[in-house]
């Protein structure tokens, strides 16, 4: 695939956006987090949100794929949020093994196909989210489920699950799928200077991809678009004053425990979770 920067012309705050200044910045810090587990909570119980819109603000255009035959193979995902020891809410996203099959080298949420002895989705995203990153049982809680969302390149309806971690969690990264383990703010996810459009040459097609500047990653595709769903939610629930504060925040992110977590760093260690329906 080929690569070209382009700056953001359609997405809020796209007037800040400088190519690739997020690899150069110098971290601006709040010293107090806008977003509370409360704003998750009510994020999360919205009515009458328009999901698919939220997340087609973040969506690849064209696509590029054609519609398969048969019905999607059920998988879900973890959107996992916890509290750093800043007080600041992150949320845990994961490079791929660059040995896997589909989506190698990659970044995404813990997840993965259902299998026949999951009870159902929940159990789904809880059992992937133990195998890959070693995190679950009684202080993983879960908080919702969003919509199912259909992944055209796997053929997968993904249903995506919001858990929350009590404390600080330990990650132990399975080599064979992960390769690191980070996180980021989600005060960050609002931030202007998060979001960056390139064009690309995917299956034979010019496409338009928006992403999201992770730590060095561009966060695109599925992953991107379950991450513009919380944004909008969180955009309905945070009062103007918080939107404004975080419009005009600088763009440098902030510092987590799961910087450093690694396949390499967990070495041969496999986790051992209760799971919890």
């Amino acid at each position: 695939m080929s690569y070209d920067l382009a700056i953001a012309t359609d997405i809020p705050g796209a007037d800040r956006f400088r190519s690739h200044d997020y690899l150069a910045k110098p971290q601006t810090l709040m010293t107090a987090p806008f977003i509370t587990l409360d704003h998750v909570r009510q994020s999360l119980s919205l009515d009458g949100f328009d999901a698919a819109a939220a997340a087609q603000r973040m969506a690849p255009a064209p696509r590029g794929w054609q519609k398969r035959d048969g019905p999607p193979r059920p998988a879900a995902v973890m959107i996992l949020i916890y509290n750093e020891d800043d007080a600041f809410l992150h949320t845990v996203l994961t490079l791929r093994a660059s040995g896997l099959r589909g989506h190698s080298g990659q970044v995404s949420f813990p997840g993965g196909r259902q299998d026949r002895e999951d009870e159902d989705l929940i159990a789904t995203a809880r059992r992937e989210t133990c195998e890959e990153i070693g995190i679950g049982g009684e202080r993983l809680t879960v908080l919702s489920q969003l919509p199912p969302f259909y992944i055209p390149a796997s053929h997968h309806a993904v249903c995506p699950v919001i858990g929350h971690y009590a404390g600080q969690p330990d990650f132990l990264p399975n080599p064979d799928e992960v390769a690191a383990v980070f996180s980021f703010a989600l005060d960050d996810l609002l931030k202007p200077g998060f979001k960056f459009v390139e064009r690309r040459r995917i299956r034979g097609y010019d496409a338009r991809v928006p992403y999201y500047a992770v730590k060095g990653h561009k966060v695109w595709g599925a992953t991107a678009m379950l991450l513009s769903q919380l944004e909008g939610r969180l955009r309905h629930v945070l009062p103007r004053a918080a939107l404004l504060a975080l419009a005009s925040s600088g763009d440098g992110l902030r510092n987590s425990s799961a910087d450093e977590a690694s396949a390499a760093s967990g070495g041969a260690r496999r986790a051992t979770c209760t799971l919890l329906a």
